[in-house]
Parts: C-alpha cells; sequence; structure tokens
C-alpha cells in the first residue's frame, strides 16, 4: 500500500477492533468459522515446518490452523496493534502457547526466503494495495512444495441470489456496523472492497502469475466466500 493508504486501513481496523468478533459472527450467522477451518484444512498436507497467518485480525485463522497441525507453531502477524491486542488474551484463555503474534505488513514480510510450509490469511488479499506484490511476498517466505491458502469474500454468481447478497451487503452490513462497532465507514468500506475486487479465477490466474503452481480454488458460503490453494 501506499503510506497513506495503509495508514487509513490501520486506522479503520483499529477502529473497529474491539467489535471485529462480535461483527463477523452477526454478519456471517456464525458462519466464520467454518470456513476458517475450511481455509486451515487446506495446510493439512504442506510440509512439516511453521505457518504464516497473515492479517490474522484475533487469531481465528491461527488457532484454526493449530487445531489441524498441533505439531507446527504458527507466526500471527498483522499490521494492527489494536487486532494483536484483542488475539492475546483469547490465546491466554485457550493456553495457547505455540502462536507468536507479531506487527507485520503483508507488503514487505521480515522473514527470509523459503522459512514456513505454509501461508494463509482470511480476508487479506482483496484489502492488498498491490495484490501482486502481496503475492510475490508469500510465495517468496514459502519453501518448495509449500502451500499459500487465501480465504476471501466474492461476489455469488447464481441468479438472483447475487442481488440478495448485494442488497445485504450494500444496505444491512453498514446499518449493523453503524449499531454494534459505531462505524458506519468501516463497513461501508467492506462491500465497497468486494465490488472492486477480482473473481475468483482472477485471483487464481494472479497467484499462477506470482510463481504459484497447481492452484486450486473452491467457492463456500452459498458461493459468496473463495477459499484458494497454490503450491510454491
Amino acid at each position: 500500500m501506499t503510506d497513506a493508504n495503509a495508514a487509513r486501513v490501520r486506522e479503520m481496523f483499529t477502529r473497529i477492533a474491539r467489535r471485529y468478533d462480535v461483527m463477523n459472527s452477526l454478519m456471517t450467522g456464525g458462519r466464520h468459522h467454518a470456513w476458517r477451518r475450511l481455509a486451515a484444512d487446506a495446510v493439512v498436507d504442506a510440509p512439516p515446518g511453521p505457518i504464516l497467518d497473515l492479517a490474522t485480525g484475533t487469531a481465528d485463522l491461527a488457532l484454526a490452523v493449530r487445531a489441524v497441525r498441533p505439531a507446527s507453531r504458527v507466526v500471527a502477524a498483522d499490521f494492527s496493534e489494536a487486532m494483536l491486542h484483542e488475539a492475546r488474551p483469547k490465546l491466554a484463555r485457550r493456553g495457547e502457547r505455540r502462536v507468536r503474534l507479531l506487527a507485520g505488513d503483508a507488503l514487505a514480510l521480515p522473514f527470509r526466503d523459503r522459512t514456513f510450509a505454509a501461508v494463509t490469511s482470511a480476508f487479506l488479499v482483496r484489502n492488498l494495495d498491490d495484490l501482486a506484490g502481496g503475492l510475490t511476498e508469500m510465495r517468496r517466505v514459502v519453501m518448495s512444495g509449500g502451500l499459500v491458502v487465501t480465504l476471501d469474500i466474492t461476489r455469488p454468481t447464481v441468479v438472483g441470489w447475487d442481488r440478495v447478497f448485494g442488497i445485504y451487503f450494500a444496505r444491512v452490513v453498514p446499518v449493523l456496523g453503524a449499531l454494534v462497532a459505531g462505524d458506519r465507514a468501516a463497513y461501508t468500506y467492506l462491500p465497497d472492497s468486494v465490488a472492486r475486487f477480482t473473481s475468483p479465477a482472477g485471483l487464481a490466474e494472479a497467484m499462477r502469475r506470482a510463481g504459484l503452481r497447481d492452484v486450486r480454488y473452491r467457492r463456500a458460503g452459498l458461493g459468496t466466500i473463495a477459499v484458494h490453494v497454490g503450491v510454491a
């Protein structure tokens, strides 16, 4: 991201950090945990080694990864210190000692090449100012044969349902954001970011251009969620 854009997005996530988990549950009817489990399940076949979870937020995907990879340590990175602040007590309540929280920028990862068995992310790639740069960084830090796994919201393609989803996302979600999180602007940004993001096929192609192979994806959530997997 440019410095100005990064600062704006970081400030937005700082504002909503305390209500982030509540809003995720309200917006998805609690289904966001199941979607994260889909992403976590994809790393089961990754080589042995540590896992990097980018844009970890309050560490829900990091915890899901730990559940399926109990032998692996997880580095859970986010550029929002406020999100990491919310993650710490969650990890403590679960007695989780193998997740390391770290402040970091997905476009300039502070790791050596080929460090991780997999890189995961939930709801990150849609927010990247430089999608190609972010995917290239993920590819760089993954060991040969390792995996890059992304989970994000996408526009459904089923005629009729796409309209219902659009109305809900563009009109209802901002109202929920105003009432529950006290931040209509942040939850207006959310549907806007989905509307301007590439299709699942487009993201798959971007992953291939970043040097990943055997890229595949599956939809979930009635077509509103896509999980992509690529091999380094």
